[in-house]
C-alpha cells in the first residue's frame, strides 16, 4: 500500500508540473524539493480510489451479519476481538489519512477558487464517508480532526457526526447547483471514476447520502415528527434508477495490470476472498428458500427420502442437498421448480456447488437444479457439506484457473457505494412504519426489480479452459470453469418470472411484511453492502427476546446464552437468523466471557492511532470506555429508541 501511494503522489507532482508552466511552478512552491501545492481536480482519482478501503473492511462486516464465514477474520465471527489490531481499522484509515486532509485540501483550494463542481464533489464524498466511519465505529474525533498541531483529539457522539453528515451533504448540493464559471475542461471527466463530472448525478447521490444516514434512525421514537419529513424530501430527490449508481471504476487487468491494486479487492487475481471466505449457512438458506425448521426444543428435523437398492430394498437416506426439514413459510423464494419460484439472484451471488462442466447453462429447468452450500461461522463445514468459495471450487483461486473472474468477484467489478435498489428499500421501510403499507408495498416490488438489473450488468459468461497442472505430483490436464453459469438474457428471464411469481408481485398486501422488506433488501446488498445491512441488524437488535428499550445482561442474553426471537414469533424481522449463542440447532455456542454475553455493536478504532496515541480520550467515552474489554459491545446512539446514555 505504501508503494502505491508514494507512485500516486508522484504521478500527481508529476501532472502538476506539466500542467504549468516553469514559471508558474517558481511562483507557487515554497518548498524546495517537491511542489506543496497541487490543484484540487489532481487530487480527486486518489480519493475515489481509496474507496477500495470499504472492501478492506467487508471481511470483518461480512461475518459479523452472517453474509460470509470465514477462517480469517475469525474473531469477528465470533463477536469479540482485542483492541490491539488494525483489523476492521481499514475505514479509520480510509477517513484520517488515505482520504483525509486531501480530501480537505481539495475542498478548501476549490472554495477558495470558487470551483463550487469540484467543492460540491469534495463535500458528498466527504458525508459518504463520514456516515460510513459513524456508522460502523460510532463515536469519533470530528471537530479537532484534522486541527494542526494537537497530538490527540477528542471524540464526538454518533448523533452530532450524523447531522454533521447531512450538513456536508446539503453543502454539496448547495455548491453543486451554483453557476460555476470556471472551465473545467476535461479535468473534473478525466478524474471522476464514479460519475465522470456529472453534476445532476452528484446531486442526486447527495441526496440519496441524506436518506441512507436517516433511514438508519427508524427505530427512533421521535422519528415520525423529527426525520420523516427530511427523509422523504431526500429521497424524492434522491437516486432516478440504476443510472444513478454510485459505483467506482477500478481498470482491472489481471497479472497485466501495472499494479496490482487496479485489480478489485474481491477479485481472483488479489485472491482476498481465497478460499479463507465462504457464503454462510444463513445467507444460503435466505437467498435459496432453505430455511430449516426448527422443533421447540430448537432442534432441525431430519429430511430423509426412501432409495431403492441395487438389490431392490427400499432404504431410507438424508436428502442430500436438503437434510433438514424446510420451513413452510419462506421470505425470498422456495425449492419449487416450478417458474416463478426460483429466484436467480444466487446463481451470481454465490458459489454453485454444481454444475462445474457447462460452461453457461441456459436451460431455466437445469439452473434451478443447482444447490448452493453455506459454511458455518469460522470454518467451510455448514449443514450440508463443505462450501465451496465464491468460484464454486475448494482449490486455490488465481488468474490461470479462474481467469478475470466472474460478477463482482472479477478482477474489474467497481467498488459499489451505494444503488438505486437500495434507496427504495429504504423507502419501503420508511413507508411500511411511517407512511402508506401500499407505497411501502410498491416501492419494495421495484427495489427487488432494479436490483434485477443491477445485477445482470456485471454477468460474464462462462467458458471452459483447460490447463496443465501437477496433481499428486503428476502433470495432468485440468478443466476448470471460469465466469459466470448464465448469460444476461437467462438471468433477465428467470429474473421476470420470480418478480411475476408468489414471492413478489404474487405476494398479497395483507401478507406483506417488514421482514419482506428487510431479508430481500439483505439479498440485494449482498456482500458489498454489509455495512448497511450490518446497521439494519443492529437497529432491530438482532431479534433477541428483551423487555424495554434495548436488550442487556439478564434481559437478552447472560453470559453464556443469548435469547433470540424464534422464526413464529410475527415480530421477528429476520427469519431464520440466530447469533452463535442461540439456543438452536448449530447455534449452541457461546461468545468470549469478556462480552459479557453481548453481541457485537461497533468496530474498535484504529489500533495504531487511537489505542496508542490517543488513549485517554477513548477511555473517556460513555456508557462503556472506549478501553474496556468490552467496548465493540457499546449499543450506537441509532439503536436506541432515545437518547444515548452518557
Amino acid at each position: 500500500m505504501k508503494k502505491n501511494k508514494f507512485l500516486y503522489i508522484i504521478a500527481t507532482i508529476m501532472m502538476a508540473l506539466t500542467a504549468s508552466s516553469c514559471d508558474d511552478y517558481l511562483d507557487v512552491n515554497k518548498n524546495t524539493d517537491a511542489p506543496d501545492y497541487v490543484e484540487g481536480y489532481l487530487y480527486l482519482a486518489g480519493i475515489q480510489q481509496n474507496y477500495f478501503g470499504i472492501y478492506y473492511d467487508l471481511r470483518a462486516l461480512c461475518p459479523l451479519t452472517q453474509m460470509m464465514g470465514t477462517s480469517s477474520y475469525s474473531n469477528f465471527a465470533n463477536n469479540y476481538y482485542t483492541a490491539a489490531s488494525d483489523a476492521g481499522g481499514e475505514a479509520w484509515r480510509m477517513v484520517y489519512w488515505n482520504q483525509g486532509m486531501n480530501l480537505e485540501n481539495m475542498i478548501k483550494q476549490s472554495e477558495a477558487a470558487e470551483n463550487w463542481t469540484l467543492a460540491g464533489i469534495g463535500y458528498a464524498i466527504k458525508a459518504y464517508s463520514w456516515d460510513f466511519l459513524a456508522k460502523i465505529h460510532s463515536e469519533a474525533p470530528m471537530k479537532q480532526a484534522f486541527v494542526p498541531g494537537l497530538l490527540s483529539h477528542e471524540y464526538d457522539y454518533q448523533d452530532e457526526i450524523f447531522e454533521q453528515v447531512r450538513k456536508w451533504a446539503t453543502t454539496a448540493i448547495d455548491y453543486l447547483q451554483k453557476e460555476d464559471k470556471s472551465n473545467y475542461g476535461t479535468r473534473i471527466s478525466q478524474n471522476d471514476w464514479i460519475y465522470g463530472g456529472d453534476k445532476d448525478k452528484w446531486i442526486r447521490f447527495a441526496y440519496t447520502v441524506i436518506a441512507r444516514n436517516l433511514a438508519s434512525l427508524t427505530n427512533k421514537r421521535d422519528f415520525k415528527e423529527k426525520y420523516y419529513d427530511q427523509f422523504m424530501e431526500a429521497a424524492d430527490k434522491a437516486f432516478k434508477s440504476n443510472d444513478d449508481n454510485a459505483m467506482v471504476k477500478i481498470l482491472g487487468g489481471g497479472a497485466d495490470a501495472a499494479q496490482s491494486a487496479y485489480n478489485n479487492f474481491f477479485g481472483p487475481y488479489r485472491g482476498n476472498l481465497a478460499n479463507v471466505y465462504w457464503q454462510h449457512d444463513f445467507a444460503v438458506q435466505t437467498m435459496t428458500g432453505t430455511m430449516p425448521v426448527y422443533t421447540a426444543e430448537g432442534d432441525k428435523i431430519p429430511h430423509t427420502i426412501k432409495v431403492v437398492t441395487e438389490e431392490g430394498t427400499i432404504v431410507e437416506q438424508t436428502h442430500p442437498k436438503y437434510p433438514h426439514e424446510l420451513a413452510e413459510k419462506q421470505i425470498i423464494c422456495d425449492t419449487l421448480e416450478d417458474a416463478g419460484h426460483f429466484d436467480p439472484r444466487p446463481l451470481l451471488k454465490l458459489g454453485t456447488a454444481s454444475g462445474n462442466d457447462v460452461a453457461v447453462e441456459t436451460d431455466r429447468a437445469a439452473l434451478r437444479k443447482y444447490y448452493f452450500k453455506g459454511s458455518g461461522f469460522t470454518g467451510a463445514a455448514g449443514p450440508i457439506g463443505t462450501a465451496e468459495n465464491f468460484w464454486g471450487r475448494t482449490d486455490a483461486v488465481s488468474d490461470a484457473r479462474d481467469g478475470q473472474g466472474r460478477w463482482l468477484y472479477s478482477n474489474d467489478a467497481p467498488y459499489i457505494l451505494t444503488t438505486y435498489a437500495e434507496l427504495l428499500f429504504d423507502i419501503a421501510e420508511v413507508q411500511f412504519k411511517y407512511g402508506d403499507k401500499k407505497v411501502a408495498y410498491e416501492r419494495w416490488k421495484e427495489a427487488i426489480s432494479a436490483d434485477m438489473q443491477f445485477s445482470a450488468q456485471f454477468i460474464k459468461p462462462g467458458t471452459l479452459v483447460t490447463i496443465s497442472e501437477k496433481v499428486n505430483n503428476v502433470m495432468k490436464d485440468v478443466t476448470y470453469h471460469q465466469g459466470d453459469k448464465v448469460d444476461k438474457a437467462t438471468f433477465l428471464a428467470i429474473a421476470q418470472e420470480y418478480l411475476d411469481g408468489p414471492y413478489v408481485a404474487g405476494l398479497s398486501l395483507s401478507d406483506f411484511t417488514l421482514s419482506h422488506i428487510m431479508m430481500q433488501k439483505y439479498v440485494a446488498l449482498y456482500p458489498w453492502g454489509a455495512p448497511e445491512v450490518w446497521v439494519d441488524l443492529r437497529k432491530y437488535h438482532y431479534d433477541i427476546e428483551y423487555t424495554g428499550d434495548v436488550p442487556g445482561f439478564g434481559n437478552g442474553w447472560d453470559k453464556t446464552t443469548l435469547n433470540q426471537k424464534r422464526d413464529e414469533n410475527v415480530n421477528k424481522v429476520y427469519k431464520g437468523f440466530y447469533l452463535a449463542p442461540a439456543q438452536v440447532q448449530n447455534r449452541r455456542g457461546s461468545y468470549n466471557t469478556r462480552n459479557n454475553g453481548s453481541p457485537c455493536y461497533r468496530l474498535r478504532p484504529r489500533y495504531n492511532s487511537e489505542y496508542m496515541w490517543n488513549a485517554k480520550n477513548l477511555e473517556a467515552l460513555k456508557p462503556i470506555s472506549g478501553t474496556a474489554d468490552d467496548y465493540q459491545c457499546s449499543m450506537p446512539w441509532f439503536a436506541y429508541p432515545g437518547d444515548m446514555p452518557k
